[in-house]
């Protein structure tokens, strides 16, 4: 078997590293006898590797390439244009020649071929590569064919291509490219297949673009097409274009652009029999593959002809479940506030911890609701309770109710399925409001807490495993105990309670966003006063403040003590970390480095604290949020004992502000001891992780994250470690890292989104949730990273989410803006509390809105509008 040209079906997708993602699996397509594939061989990469990667010049250029960024344009289009001209022109050795002449032999004399690009990294399940190659048609004689096999090899280092494997990590040194050559069918109609629907990623919905001629002009976008749909062996739409154009082959080689007749221009492209036809083609296809595919397909003579099949890589994946029925998925993350992927050990502490079963899939944790929406008082928790938290969820969730195509039922063998955990407001039980019960929850919090520092320290090997799932079991019952569910969900009654009914009597809206400011007993607002005290035993003390402004190594707290100051500092600091040093950004995910594991991920933070802010700031900002709350309470109290019933009226705000003020604090405080026994848990776990890195079963401690509890666990007691694992879930998490979660999708695969349902807003409104009332103007901050934040006074923070670790930087924003979050999230409470402006729910709200961009918050009606 020559290594240089290979028939294609000499090949496979055992053969990727030879002839590339698209000669891979077009050999494959062609291996399955029944699917008609234009005949071709493969210019495999042992001759890409032997005519350039062999060339001086090109590895003096490539080298050049391998220290630019996606963003350094000019320079990557000067070494693209460069390198491109060099392969063009490097002669191909007579014995790779020999090789393609060899096959071009079996052909009739003056053949049309496609010549097309196929690289290493190209049609992967994580990343399709789609179009940042070049592909050549009707290509004639075997010095045409030589000379576009070049061409195809310059373009691997096209602008585009280049700019591609930047941003999606992949080395230009370990991506190689081969070239299909295959005959030229010359086709009535061509075009794309989806098994899937490309928009809402349904995977019973096949999705049929088609348009006359060539297919490569559909690529291109130059010409328009039909679209139809098939479901369940039957078209349900279709989309008839007026095709003014189609691409055809030229006499002299290559394409041209022609006019349709005005008579073809309204005609259907493909009959029925032919849409379903294809589509039954298509899904054998898939099969064949195990996922759903992006397949080209062209029509010639009443033959369909496939010359690509790739994976469609944006689709989100849906959770394994053991049975038929249709299933509905919420994203947890979008209620704790992080979207990003959790590593596997992550999500198996979460799971541990969580009081109804939950699903896994694309690196994030779901919810199946079905059952809920399957019985009345299911569904009236989902739509009233969840839905007034987010009503994008609402929303989705009422479409799929509306839909008679989609039928919900309870699981026979778990008739409890559809009962609410969390029961309505009407039914939950009475608690007195008493501040002394939130004191005492804590105090019982922080006593366990300081019983597991201890106990914890007495284990080792798979009895460490033992003791922790078992305190993760007590932890779960301890989280969802009927005293410390009641004072949360009476402060959320009392808030939603003041917000109604100040609305109804005095025309005013969010009322409770005033109210509930700098409320006592909220551990995360306290977070946030506390670093800015941090930053008043600092910034007395110059060389500590140049000191931080330069380093931002894990260690610096070490050499803090040999400045002035740096003692006092050093304390402030040690002490902070004492009692929050266990957060950080995404801290839900076990996995993720703590404040006390690298405390330099503050320093920006504090720096910022130091210059923006004058001393006792945190004082004067709790007192300020406080006599704001006071100052509306009076003012509720004197204009509605001027209504009929006022005094009533009154007394019972007064009631309702009371229990507000009294126990809304303590909503932050379950999640923080949580993450106090996430940080215990990680400290212990992580000596016995060292002893297997010393033993070299695991190369680094990080390995250890892509296990799960119970893998990491048996590996901790077999000292055995299959190391096929860890390099298979790193990659499948850095796909994952590229996807966006749906709020809602369906066991389909369906994505579903909500709306926002109101009217009479400003035109171009950017519109979102309200959940801190409010009007501010300012500087838009677009902000993705926590460690890389620059604040300046009067800026609106523009993030995707916000968690507890977040806080430090609302002492600094005047107003806050994310993609995520819900009326009771915890960025919406610590806004509130703060007395910041806030919407959430702002779907891509980082790329609509610009960093530097100057807007205009409302945060009462929740919109946003850009001014300039």
């Amino acid at each position: 078997m020559n290594a240089y040209a290979l028939d294609l079906h000499d090949v496979d997708t055992s053969s990727l590293a030879l002839v590339g993602g698209k000669g891979a699996n077009l050999g494959e397509l062609t291996g399955m006898g029944d699917i008609a594939v234009p005949r071709g061989f493969c210019v495999t990469t042992a001759a890409y590797q032997a005519v350039v990667e062999q060339n001086n010049a090109f590895n003096v250029l490539l080298q050049q390439l391998t220290y630019l960024a996606a963003d350094q344009r000019k320079d990557i289009s000067e070494v693209s244009s460069n390198i491109r001209q060099l392969i063009a022109q490097i002669p191909i050795p007579a014995d790779i020649v020999a090789s393609i002449r060899q096959q071009l032999t079996t052909f009739r004399e003056n053949t049309a071929f496609a010549v097309r690009s196929s690289a290493t990294a190209e049609d992967l399940p994580t990343a399709s590569f789609a179009g940042q190659q070049d592909s050549y048609l009707n290509i004639t004689g075997e010095t045409a064919v030589l000379q576009h096999i070049s061409l195809c090899w310059a373009s691997l280092f096209t602008e585009r291509a280049i700019i591609y494997r930047i941003q999606n990590g992949f080395d230009h040194r370990k991506i190689q490219l081969a070239v299909v050559v295959q005959q030229m069918v010359f086709p009535q109609a061509a075009g794309i297949l989806f098994t899937a629907h490309p928009v809402n990623a349904n995977r019973k919905i096949l999705s049929i673009d088609a348009s006359f001629g060539l297919g490569e002009a559909m690529v291109a976008g130059v010409v328009n097409t039909d679209n139809y749909q098939v479901n369940n062996g039957k078209v349900v739409h279709r989309q008839i274009a007026t095709k003014q154009q189609a691409v055809y082959a030229a006499k002299g080689g290559g394409t041209a652009l022609q006019e349709i007749t005005p008579a073809l221009q309204q005609q259907q492209v493909l009959t029925d029999e032919q849409i379903l036809a294809l589509a039954r083609l298509g899904r054998k296809i898939e099969a064949h593959f195990g996922c759903p595919q992006d397949i080209e397909w062209c029509l010639a003579d009443g033959t369909f002809y496939i010359v690509q099949s790739r994976p469609i890589t944006t689709l989100y994946p849906i959770p394994v479940v053991n049975n038929a029925n249709n299933h509905v998925y919420v994203s947890v993350g979008h209620q704790q506030m992080m979207t990003d992927p959790i590593k596997p050990l992550g999500l198996s502490f979460f799971l541990l911890t969580t009081p109804r079963p939950m699903f896994t899939a694309g690196g994030r944790l779901f919810v199946d609701v079905a059952p809920l929406l399957a019985t009345p008082a299911g569904r009236d928790m989902m739509i009233n309770v969840l839905g007034q938290s987010d009503p994008l969820i609402k929303d989705a969730l009422l479409n799929i109710l509306e839909r008679k195509d989609f039928a919900l039922s309870v699981p026979a063998d778990d008739p409890a399925a559809g009962q609410p955990t969390i029961p309505p407001p009407g039914a939950r039980p009475p608690v007195d409001n008493d501040p002394a019960i939130v004191a005492n929850l804590v105090k019982e919090a922080q006593a366990s807490l300081d019983t597991l520092a201890q106990d914890i320290q007495t284990k080792s090997g798979p009895a460490l495993f033992d003791f922790i799932q078992e305190d993760l079991h007590q932890q779960k019952t301890r989280a969802y105990a009927p005293q410390s569910l009641a004072v949360i969900l009476a402060a959320m009654d009392a808030y939603s309670w003041l917000n109604e009914k100040i609305n109804e009597w005095l025309g005013e809206k969010n009322v409770a966003d005033i109210l509930t400011q700098s409320v006592p007993n909220n551990i995360t607002s306290e977070m946030g006063l506390a670093l800015l005290e941090v930053a008043d035993a600092i910034r007395p003390y110059p060389e500590v403040v140049e000191y931080l402004q330069q380093v931002r190594h894990p260690h610096f707290l070490e050499h803090l003590s040999s400045l002035e100051g740096g003692r006092e500092s050093r304390e402030a600091i040690e002490d902070f970390l004492t009692k929050y040093g266990m957060r950080c950004p995404g801290e839900i995910d076990i996995t993720k480095t703590r404040w006390s594991e690298n405390p330099a991920i503050l320093i920006p933070i504090l720096l910022s604290h130091v210059k923006n802010f004058t001393p006792n700031a945190s004082i004067q900002m709790f007192e300020q949020g406080q006599q704001e709350a006071f100052k509306k309470a009076q003012d509720l109290a004197d204009r509605l004992k001027l209504l009929p019933d006022g005094e009533q009226k009154a007394l019972e705000v007064q009631q309702k502000i009371s229990l507000v003020r009294n126990f809304m604090g303590y909503r932050e405080y379950p999640k923080y001891e949580k993450i106090c026994r996430y940080f215990l848990y990680k400290q212990a776990i992580l000596k016995e992780i060292e002893q297997l890195v010393q033993a070299h079963i695991i190369a680094e401690k990080e390995d250890s994250y892509y296990l799960t509890f119970d893998e990491l666990r048996e590996v901790v007691r077999t000292r055995q470690l299959d190391r096929q694992i860890i390099p298979q879930r790193k990659a499948a998490y850095t796909a994952y890292e590229k996807l966006s979660p749906p709020r809602v999708m369906t066991s389909d695969g369906e994505i579903i989104n909500g709306k926002y349902q109101r009217d009479h807003l400003p035109a171009n409104a950017i519109i979102g949730l309200p959940v801190s009332a409010g009007i501010i103007e300012g500087r838009a901050r677009v902000i993705l990273n926590m460690e890389t934040a620059v604040l300046e006074e009067g800026d609106i923070l523009v993030t995707a989410f916000t968690d507890p670790s977040w806080t430090p930087l609302f002492v600094s924003i005047k107003g806050l803006i994310t993609e995520v979050g819900g009326l009771m999230t915890h960025g919406a409470v610590i806004a509130r509390e703060y007395g910041l402006p806030a919407i959430v729910g702002i779907d891509n709200a980082t790329r609509l809105i610009k960093d530097g961009q100057r807007i205009r918050l409302n945060g009462t009606e929740g919109y946003v509008e850009i001014l300039g």
